[in-house]
């Protein structure tokens, strides 16, 4: 396997190690591939994913902005779906990536959204 993956990995099952979402506080998971990115909220507790939202949405996809640009509109979108479930406070889990460029507007649009982590 690529080293740059196993490194992620590694850094992923650590972090996971620390933190844990539970239904009143759920973990804020991020996912990016090359071309999306991907939030998901998920009571560790039970194990149930309780809301997601990614860039391959419709009212997202049809903007035409670049990667990060869609990484903000993203954690908006996850907020608004965490408010109407009536979640404040998340966990935040970057899933191994550097909380940088995407990951870094994800998680700026969900603060701006609402969302306190």
């Amino acid at each position: 396997m690529n080293t740059k993956v196993l490194r992620r990995q590694n850094i992923r099952y650590r972090v996971r190690n620390k933190i844990s979402g539970t239904a009143q506080r759920p973990r804020l998971n991020i996912f990016r591939s090359n071309s999306d990115i991907y939030a998901q909220l998920i009571d560790d507790v039970s194990g149930v994913t309780l809301g997601g939202a990614s860039s391959r949405e419709k009212d997202i996809l049809a903007q035409k902005v670049n990667k990060t640009e869609k990484g903000k509109l993203v954690g908006q979108a996850i907020a608004r779906k965490a408010k109407e479930l009536g979640i404040e406070t998340v966990v935040f889990d970057r899933g191994g990536y550097l909380y940088h460029g995407r990951v870094k507007a994800v998680a700026d649009g969900a603060r701006e959204g609402g969302l306190n982590f």
